[in-house]
């Protein structure tokens, strides 16, 4: 399977990530800001499938991380997770960086999707926000 990052700052979000895509088969490791997970993905010289990261941390929030993990390793896949709005909008500007943003709260299915449509390359399902908030 695939080898992924996750960047979450929710000790209980980061484990039910982990957790989750560990019993799908992938191999994980996973840090608690952004700033940790640059230093990760540097140390495995970005040898990593996707990053699944939470926009809103500290140190380094998902986006500066997005950022910087796209200027150094263009192969490594984006998928970014958020439960506010108007962070979901900052992404919006990344459309040609980032796979796609995953809404929090989410179901353990939800994030199975959309981890296996981003390894696979799926196109993103476009949803306007105002319908998102339904």
């Amino acid at each position: 399977m695939a080898r992924i990052l996750v960047a979450e700052d929710d000790d209980n979000v980061r484990a039910f990530v982990t957790r989750a895509l560990e019993m799908s088969g992938h191999e994980v490791i996973d840090a608690s800001d952004g700033g940790l997970t640059l230093e990760i993905a540097n140390e495995h010289n970005g040898n990593f499938d996707l990053l699944v990261s939470d926009i809103k941390m500290p140190v380094m929030d998902g986006i500066g991380l997005a950022l910087a993990i796209g200027a150094q390793y263009p192969a490594m896949t984006i998928l970014l997770m958020t439960g506010f709005a108007d962070q979901r909008e900052r992404a919006h500007g990344l459309d040609a960086l980032i796979y796609d943003v995953l809404g929090k709260p989410f179901s353990l299915a939800q994030l199975i999707e959309k981890v296996n449509d981003a390894l696979a390359g799926k196109p993103a399902e476009i949803i306007p926000l105002a319908r998102s908030a339904l």
